[in-house]
């Protein structure tokens, strides 16, 4: 008999270290439920502040790099070049200086840009793209009279160093 009480007092102990050992699995796995949970609402976070903060960006460089008046051309195009990444920063002085000042000089070019619409076509933290309606109203020595025409502008941005920086301006 008291072997069988032996028996029954070791499946007891057993079962309450099994019943101890599921509990802590169960507490662990919410743990990481819930951490998961917290990295994914985080991340969602992240991605609607980098929505936000990318259009915003996209609108005003985008302004910026297509606006001008003729009489202070190359300091109005040059500081918007600040806010474009290396290989696109060159590309776009290059066509600055060779193409639009001289231009605009010649040509007593005044062009104001502005944004009708804005909408995130992707974006991540780090990573965005954004595609923006714009109206640019275009006045000249030979036509004083102001002309405005629409456009459509794919703009692709990174962000450097906390900054939402212009990588590709393309028409579409």
């Amino acid at each position: 008999m008291s072997d069988n009480n032996e028996d029954k007092r070791k499946f007891a102990v057993t079962k309450q270290a099994a019943l101890k050992i599921a509990a802590a699995v169960v507490v662990v796995a919410l743990a990481v439920g819930v951490g998961f949970l917290w990295y994914d609402h985080r991340q969602d976070q992240l991605s609607e502040q980098a929505r936000i903060d990318a259009v915003d960006a996209a609108g005003k460089q985008a302004v910026a790099m297509l606006a001008y008046d003729f009489a202070d051309v190359d300091n109005q195009l040059a500081a918007a070049a600040d806010g474009l990444t290396g290989s696109f920063r060159d590309d776009y002085n290059t066509l600055v200086q060779e193409t639009i000042a001289p231009g605009a000089k010649e040509k007593q070019l005044t062009v104001q840009v502005s944004v009708q619409a804005a909408a995130p076509v992707s974006t991540t933290p780090d990573e965005a793209v954004v595609l923006l309606y714009l109206n640019q109203t275009t006045t000249s020595a030979d036509a004083p009279d102001a002309r405005t025409s629409g456009s459509r502008v794919r703009v692709s941005l990174q962000k450097v160093d906390d900054r939402w920086l212009v990588d590709q301006l393309t028409p579409v």
